[in-house]
């Protein structure tokens, strides 16, 4: 089956920072884009707006989007809440008219509304929901703790930090040093990428370590020698820590990759208030391997710095400055690819983890 070719919409709010779903997909998948609605940049290129993609047309219309040919519509962008934005969905009955699956990453499951969901099942067409979890999710009891490869969690200093994005580059690189190196997508953005996944923001409260301990045992049934788990928010976002503390303990990481975005000072969504700054990357180093311990010792390995608001001397500046702070392995894993110090240090802490497995005696 040949895949899909997808026309995104992200209207009125495609951008670099703001179009996280459409952004990821596009990076790593441009062929599949036929291209994007945003009224604001129309007759534009996604390149122009992004610094990558290259041709893919920025149209003002789902009419004009139609015409390019798609075989599906992707919700491009997700918005605080995850709610569908009301004037959209004319839209979207129009891409069902047109013959054309509906894919969501949204908290409103597109599916539950009665008008698209007949409207689909009368032209024969799909919706798919994301985030919809699977049913019948166990509640986490540490058997994650007893895979063979070696489990790599990112975790953050925020949100919308680059965690998936450094995850997926770490697999491209360390499949072409020949290890094995399987990547467990937790959000809506990798389950695109990757065709599989579970979002664990769904995820009632109970059931998010559960969830993902169920993903990093499904990876590590394909025996690869690395896992590497896509985190989500940071341990002091005020809104979504509650899902960082599930996917620690649910994947029982052996290692962790700290991301941040160098500049960010605050977390994102409140508005520089003096009790959401960001405190200093050693401070999440001891925080992160604290809480993660009391489930299954681990250690921050490296920086997964995100630069992309920065000029090249500025990128460098501020790898160095947080290789001082921090005395770990820097590197943005976009600007300087896959022949970086983070790399090596997966490779590194990988070896070492094969040796104790063996001085233990583990098979």
């Amino acid at each position: 089956m040949m895949p899909l070719r997808y026309l995104i919409l992200a209207d009125g709010d495609f951008s670099p920072m703001t179009s996280k779903t459409a952004n990821a997909f596009i990076r790593y998948h441009p062929e599949r884009v036929v291209g994007v609605i945003d009224r604001r940049l129309a007759g534009r290129t996604v390149e122009s707006i992004l610094g990558f993609g290259g041709s893919i047309p920025i149209v003002g219309t789902m009419a004009e989007g139609l015409a390019l040919g798609p075989d599906a519509v992707m919700i491009g962008i997700a918005p605080i809440g995850g709610r569908l934005p009301e004037d959209w969905k004319a839209g979207l009955l129009d891409a069902l008219d047109a013959g054309c699956d509906v894919w969501s990453g949204l908290h409103t499951f597109l599916s539950d509304d009665p008008q698209l969901a007949a409207r689909a099942k009368e032209r024969g067409c799909t919706i798919h929901d994301l985030r919809r979890p699977p049913p019948s999710l166990p509640v986490a009891s540490g058997r994650a703790r007893h895979v063979a490869p070696f489990v790599i969690l990112t975790v953050g200093t925020d949100c919308n930090v680059g965690k998936m994005t450094a995850q997926l580059q770490l697999t491209h690189a360390l499949n072409q040093r020949g290890i094995r190196t399987r990547f467990v997508p937790t959000g809506q953005t990798g389950i695109l990428i990757e065709g599989w996944g579970t979002g664990v923001d769904a995820v009632a409260a109970d059931f998010i370590a559960g969830a993902t301990e169920e993903l990093v045992l499904k990876a590590a049934s394909d025996q690869p020698d690395v896992i590497l788990v896509e985190g989500q928010g940071s341990l002091n976002h005020p809104g979504y820590s509650g899902v960082t503390l599930g996917l620690v303990h649910g994947a029982c990481p052996d290692a962790l990759v700290l991301c941040h975005q160098a500049g960010r000072s605050f977390i994102g969504e409140y508005r520089e208030a003096e009790w959401t700054a960001i405190p200093p990357l050693s401070a999440y180093i001891e925080a992160y391997e604290l809480v993660a311990g009391m489930v299954h010792p681990t250690r921050v390995i490296g920086i997964a710095l995100n630069t992309v608001d920065c000029e090249d001397e500025e990128a460098r500046a501020a790898c160095e400055q947080a290789r001082d702070a921090t005395g770990l392995p820097v590197n943005d894993l976009v600007r300087y690819g896959d022949n970086s110090e983070l790399v090596d240090a997966v490779e590194e802490a990988l070896q070492n983890y094969r040796l104790a497995r063996e001085d233990a005696g583990a098979v």
